[in-house]
């Protein structure tokens, strides 16, 4: 058995016990390294000092290492998603390997290991002796040595171009340098080797130094480190090794290429062609220097005659388990796996350039623990499992959904429909798109994510002093003007119309938001302007897919949303105003831990107060929470007691989306064509319409959030922005029906017909209007014309003679005229009429003339 922590300061046998560290390199010069020197044609001064003027400090770096992304589960436990590696490499501490394996390394490849001081003086001057002759390039190091080496092969492969046309070759020739120089260059090695095994036996005990060695060394192929090399070729762990299989692994370390087992069809030929160490001849050569350990095990007392009779009469099985590299194998999570990867290769926390970034996940051992919430995962996968084809109809039907924490910006969840691959294919069923992700983070050119834009009109509107109880003219017009930049283009809102082809109506905001109504949204803003709407998105964190501000460009459809935009993005604005105005950067890294056990710097990210008012936040929540209630997002909404606001999205027949969120979490589902425009309406996958599946996709995720963090009832809405609005109508009695209706439109009022009303006016000029005075913004007006039937009784009768009466009357278009008995008398005058004088009647009405 190994001995524990033993440093070379207490090693009392060898070389080093008898004349002590100092003295070694002055007696390995005088007593085994100058007579060799001399046979290659050294000597004298040269040979004298040679050894001295080697460097003596090797810094022992980590060797390159896999990263690993993690995730918690429910019981708080780190899961594996996935792993990166340039070397399979698992690192382990002492007591995580079997010391059947320790035994078997120390009697195969350095017996007097404990009792050395680094160098084993006799078989190196032999090694030497054969450099210089060129019969051999052997090493017969120590573990010390040997380690050395790999210390040394694995300083010349970090330093490789991992982009260099000539990678693989470099690779090698690493190898080749550190392992096969003979002559003088050879000689050279040899005792570099010495120097710095002696240096390292002075600075790490010789536990560590063994450790060391079976972690950085390799076993074939890409396996390094013995951890890996059980699992690869046994399917075990390091500390769970039998007999055989440590012989086995400490056999293949003498020589890995050669011996490994993994490669059915043999490791190498002989001069006949034929394949040696294959399957077919039970892995000979392996075998033959496993049972060389085997012996050496026996003969040092390490391993009983039984063991080695049983160990030896085993043949070679191997039981091999291929890794996994890359976020392919994380199943349902490798979507979310994918998003972290590009998170890691492109933010300059990890690195200046795109290749230091890559390199780093694949050689710097991290340990990268992310946020993903299994609570909310598994629920959210599965349900997208059930719901959503892989391929539905060879014609890139696709959907996604993201749950985001509220106040944090930790991304909890991320599924997605089709299967991850690396590698491009024509099976629509898989793909390395991240479809929740942008272009940076997923390589996905984000969605048209209709209606949910909305959101930035609401938001901009109470900005400016809005109330949501506000009445429009909501119907759809063709000459609308609304403000780009404060200037007014014409817009038809007819073209693009309402979701079943509706006229619109006049309405309150509150009305448009719960219902989505496209042409109310269009009249709220006619009243703003597009570009402080962009300005509005701009501030809540959103951006194009590619990149690109919102505000890049404006046009008045930018309200329906047109832009292509990322499903975290959106996700992200709406957790702004379920957090009561504070924005956070989405974030998916809790923490990255480096193979020293340290915490790296993580990438950029932080929450803003102030993003929108508190005031704004809690009314524009008022709004969204109707639309959870009885409106467009009715369906999604999982009725488990938890409040809601949300908002559905619909870009004309290929794309759709619902958002919701609680408090605490907000999720976001997007369905439909991932390329290309085909209709997805009256489309049915199993139980489902293509344009609704977004409803159970979100209602399931939403739900295991709400199981998972609960959620508070949101703020009360704000009392000027909750307002009953009334305006002044502007008084159109007198005008022409036309010219009424214009000026009361342009006041964003209704106007309807109402039955003609008597008056002496023409037929077509206004005679009433219901109601006057003031009326809620956008209220219906009832204009009503003149019947043409409407005259007055003259005013100045009183004092005529009934002849002169009669003809006023009758000028005036009466022609029902009475003369009372008392106008008969030549001198009579009228005294008074019935309608009285200066009063407003029809032209039939009955005049009745009275004298004195």
């Amino acid at each position: 058995m190994p001995q524990k922590n033993r440093t070379v300061r207490g090693v009392l046998g060898g070389l080093v016990g008898l004349v002590g560290l100092s003295a070694v390199a002055g007696l390995l010069v005088a007593a085994s390294v100058t007579p060799v020197l001399t046979m290659s044609g050294l000597a004298g001064a040269q040979a004298l000092t040679l050894f001295d003027e080697l460097p003596e400090v090797l810094q022992v770096d980590n060797p390159m290492e896999q990263s690993t992304i993690y995730a918690t589960d429910q019981d708080g436990k780190d899961i594996a998603l996935a792993s990166f590696y340039e070397q399979n490499r698992v690192p382990v501490k002492y007591d995580q390997v079997s010391p059947v394996l320790y035994d078997a390394i120390l009697s195969s490849e350095d017996k007097s290991f404990y009792s050395h001081g680094g160098v084993n003086v006799g078989a190196t001057m032999k090694a030497l002796i054969d450099n210089v002759r060129g019969t051999s390039s052997r090493g017969a190091s120590t573990i010390s040595q040997q380690f050395v080496k790999n210390v040394r092969i694995q300083e010349c492969e970090q330093n490789v171009d991992t982009t260099s046309d000539t990678y693989s070759e470099e690779l090698q020739q690493c190898w080749r340098d550190a392992t096969e120089a003979t002559g003088a260059d050879g000689i050279e090695r040899k005792l570099q080797e010495m120097r710095y095994a002696i240096q390292i036996e002075k600075d790490y005990s010789k536990n560590d130094i063994l450790l060391g060695y079976l972690n950085i060394a390799n076993f074939g192929g890409t396996v390094y480190g013995i951890e890996a090399a059980s699992r690869y070729y046994f399917s075990t762990t390091a500390a769970n090794l039998t007999v055989a299989q440590a012989a086995t692994l400490a056999g293949i370390v003498q020589n890995p290429n050669t011996y490994r087992i993994d490669k059915k069809e043999g490791t190498w030929t002989n001069k006949e062609g034929v394949a040696q160490n294959s399957e077919a001849d039970g892995y000979a050569g392996t075998k033959d220097r496993r049972d060389y350990v085997l012996g050496r095990m026996l003969a040092d007392g390490k391993i009983t005659q039984a063991q080695y009779d049983e160990a030896k009469a085993a043949p070679i099985t191997p039981a091999i388990k291929v890794p996994t590299q890359g976020c392919g194998g994380a199943g349902p999570n490798a979507y979310f796996c994918q998003y972290v990867k590009s998170i890691v290769e492109n933010d300059e926390a990890f690195g200046a350039t795109e290749q230091d970034r890559r390199d780093l996940l694949r050689r710097g051992g991290l340990k990268i623990y992310t946020s993903l919430d299994f609570r909310i995962q598994n629920d959210a996968a599965r349900t997208m499992g059930e719901i959503v084809p892989a391929n539905y109809d060879n014609n890139y039907f696709g959907a996604a959904g993201v749950s985001i924490e509220v106040g944090t910006g930790r991304i909890l969840s991320m599924t997605q429909n089709t299967q991850f691959v690396e590698t491009p294919t024509d099976d629509l069923a898989k793909t390395s798109l991240v479809f929740a992700g942008d272009q940076l983070h997923g390589n996905s050119g984000g969605f048209q994510v209709g209606s949910v834009y909305k959101l930035f009109t609401l938001i901009d509107w109470l900005e400016k002093g809005h109330s949501v109880n506000e009445v429009l003219n909501g119907r759809v017009q063709t000459n609308l003007k609304i403000p780009v930049c404060t200037v007014p283009q014409s817009t038809n809102t007819k073209e693009i119309g309402n979701f079943g082809g509706g006229g619109g109506s006049t309405g309150s905001v509150m009305n448009f938001t719960r219902n989505s109504l496209n042409s109310g949204y269009f009249a709220m803003a006619s009243k703003l302007d597009i570009c402080d709407i962009n300005k509005v998105a701009d501030r809540m964190g959103v951006t194009l897919a590619n990149g690109k501000k919102v505000t890049d460009e404006n046009v008045p459809y930018d309200v329906l949303g047109p832009k292509n935009i990322s499903p975290i993005a959106m996700a992200g604005a709406y957790a702004t105003v379920a957090s009561g105005g504070t924005y956070c950067t989405p974030r998916a890294i809790d923490r990255v831990v480096g193979p020293d056990g340290k915490e790296r710097e993580l990438p950029a990210a932080a929450c803003t107060e102030g993003v929108i008012s508190k005031e704004v936040a809690a009314t524009a929540a008022y709004a969204l929470q109707s639309v959870m209630n009885g409106g467009t997002g009715n369906q999604a909404n999982p009725y488990d007691g938890t409040p809601l606001i949300g908002k559905t999205g619909t870009h004309d027949r290929w794309s759709t989306m619902m958002i919701e969120s609680s408090t605490k979490v907000t999720t976001a589902v997007w369905a439909g064509r991932w390329k290309g425009q085909a209709d997805i309406y009256q489309k049915w996958a199993g139980n489902y319409q293509l344009n609704a599946m977004r409803y159970p996709l979100a209602r399931a995720a939403q739900a295991a959030a709400n199981a998972a963090y609960g959620g508070d009832r949101f703020p009360d809405a704000d009392r000027n922005l909750t307002r009953r609005v009334v305006t002044e109508v502007p008084d159109v009695v007198g005008m022409t029906m036309d010219e009424a209706r214009s000026t009361l439109e342009s006041r964003g009022f209704s106007v309807t017909n109402g039955a003609p009303v008597e008056s002496d006016k023409p037929t077509n000029i206004v005679a009433a209007q219901d109601p006057s005075g003031q009326a809620a913004g956008g209220a219906t007006i009832t204009i009503s014309p003149s019947n043409g039937q409407g005259t007055t009784v003259p005013a100045d009768l009183v004092g005529k003679s009934p002849t002169e009466a009669t003809a006023a009357l009758r000028s005036a278009g009466f022609t029902s005229i009475d003369i009372d008995n008392s106008c008969n008398p030549p001198s009579a005058v009228v005294a008074s009429t019935n309608p009285p004088p200066g009063t407003a009647t029809s032209k039939t009405t009955g005049i009745t003339v009275t004298c004195q």
